[in-house]
């Protein structure tokens, strides 16, 4: 089993995808090595970064990069990674919707791609369900899948509403799908985040005169099994599903329905 890569490693990597978008290997190599914005990493470390970026696919032969940094506060070093980020603005909150809705997309071309009968995309229709993709093989064999999308490869960042958490648990069938989208729209990486873990990460309402309404949660590497499942069915076999080495999750890990409360939370409260 490949070894998970170390923080610096992650960091050089993030960086290596932030300059790629606009200068060859060479150039940005020779950035790390002489700026001192970013000295805080050796060239050891870029090299590792780059390489595990190279063998997770996520940077071609020719040094073009096949996702884009998202989520991630961190885009260089030194002083630079000190700068607070702006949380929202409209134009981040529709470019967020637009990764949302090309994860989506992205897995219900997998599952017609793929042969499964009954795909149904209802959260086109409404945010009534709860969940945003409808499969079934089956009277038995169902699954109500909840997408949550990412550019990032390098953290798996979720926001969980108090509606989808309260539909996952009385609906056996629900299941998380984590979908690592690619610059051409398409699934670079698909995993499920362990329904035990999100039932022991979410915040517990103290009191009667509010609740949590939606809830902000880093998914660590073990609340994640390589794929698509749900509690009895797995809608799509390992052999057509794309996993890489991303989120501190390689391939082979296991252990997804372990539990634990390591999660940061950000909270949004609704007072009654």
């Amino acid at each position: 089993m490949p070894s998970l890569p170390t923080e610096a490693t992650r960091r050089a990597a993030l960086r290596w995808l932030d300059e790629l978008r606009v200068a060859g290997v060479p150039r940005v190599r020779a950035l790390f090595t002489h700026h001192p914005w970013y000295s805080d990493l050796t060239p050891a470390q870029y090299a590792e970064g780059l390489a595990w970026l190279r063998r997770a696919g996520m940077v071609t032969a020719a040094g073009r990069p096949v996702v884009d940094v998202g989520d991630c506060g961190l885009s260089g070093g030194g002083e630079r990674a000190s700068v607070p980020r702006v949380l929202w603005s409209q134009e981040a909150d529709a470019a967020r919707r637009a990764v949302g809705a090309a994860g989506e997309q992205a897995l219900l071309r997998l599952f017609r791609d793929n042969g499964v009968p009954h795909v149904r995309h209802v959260a086109a229709e409404s945010d009534a369900y709860g969940y945003d993709i409808q499969a079934a093989g089956s009277v038995l064999d169902r699954a109500h899948i909840e997408v949550k999308s990412t550019t990032d490869p390098t953290r798996l960042v979720i926001h969980l509403s108090r509606h989808e958490y309260e539909v996952m648990s009385h609906d056996e069938d629900w299941c998380l799908a984590a979908v690592l989208v690619g610059s051409d729209g398409s699934a670079v990486n698909v995993a499920t985040v362990s329904r035990r873990w999100l039932h022991s990460a979410v915040p517990a309402d103290r009191t009667t005169r509010g609740h949590w309404e939606s809830v902000r949660l880093d998914v660590p590497a073990y609340a994640l099994t390589p794929g698509l499942m749900t509690q009895t069915w797995q809608p799509l076999p390992d052999s057509v599903v794309p996993v890489r080495e991303v989120w501190n999750c390689p391939p082979a890990a296991t252990g997804a329905e372990r539990g634990g409360r390591s999660a940061r939370q950000e909270l949004h409260i609704s007072l009654d």
